[in-house]
């Protein structure tokens, strides 16, 4: 089932999410209607929160991003194919230099702005089945998992933008939290009651 994606400005994208039990109501199901919604707006990651579940929750999907031209054929491999789902994620380390990257989210759609992050990052979290892993990505994918990750702390990327920047995309934001924008996808905004 398509979830409509909850827009910028609403409280729950602010909140810090919860450890999810195991036995966490109909979890496989929540996680396939996620992965329905995020196919369905064209994204390649999507947090709980975005739905609207304050919970540590997100999945990955950087299969498109493999397509791109201006990235190097050993990037384009490690991003072809990679599909997870991240539970009770908690960022152990990041390291390398920053770069800059444009990011955009599919609860603030049409910006996109260059953001600086670490190149690596050490991750532990639960899978799908509460196997427990720890791993290390770099590049793109682990730009993608701190996007992701950054969700269920109630950071948006906006938040690291310079003040100037912010500022300047003031009006665009609040058009955003007030409804009055057009996605390609469902959205719900902070100030429209469910079932609308």
């Amino acid at each position: 089932m398509i979830l409509p994606i909850i827009a910028y400005g609403d409280p729950v994208l602010r909140k810090v999410g919860n450890d999810l039990p195991e036995d966490y109501p109909k979890l496989k199901e929540l996680i396939e209607n996620m992965w329905e919604t995020m196919y369905n707006a064209n994204g390649v990651g999507l947090a709980a929160p975005q739905i609207g579940l304050p919970v540590r929750l997100f999945l990955v999907d950087t299969t498109p991003f493999s397509k791109d031209e201006d990235l190097s054929d050993e990037e384009k491999k490690k991003l072809d194919g990679f599909k997870k789902v991240f539970i009770n994620a908690y960022i152990d380390e990041e390291t390398g230099e920053e770069w800059p990257f444009s990011e955009g989210c599919l609860s603030i759609p049409d910006i996109h702005e260059d953001i600086k992050r670490k190149d690596t990052l050490t991750i532990t979290y639960v899978d799908e089945d509460f196997k427990e892993h720890t791993e290390t990505y770099d590049g793109l994918l682990a730009r993608v998992i701190q996007h992701e990750y950054d969700h269920i702390e109630g950071v948006l990327f906006t938040d690291k933008l310079s003040p100037l920047k912010k500022r300047m995309l003031k009006s665009r934001l609040n058009n955003i939290s007030k409804g009055n924008i057009r996605a390609d996808y469902r959205m719900r905004f902070p100030n429209q009651k469910k079932g609308r």
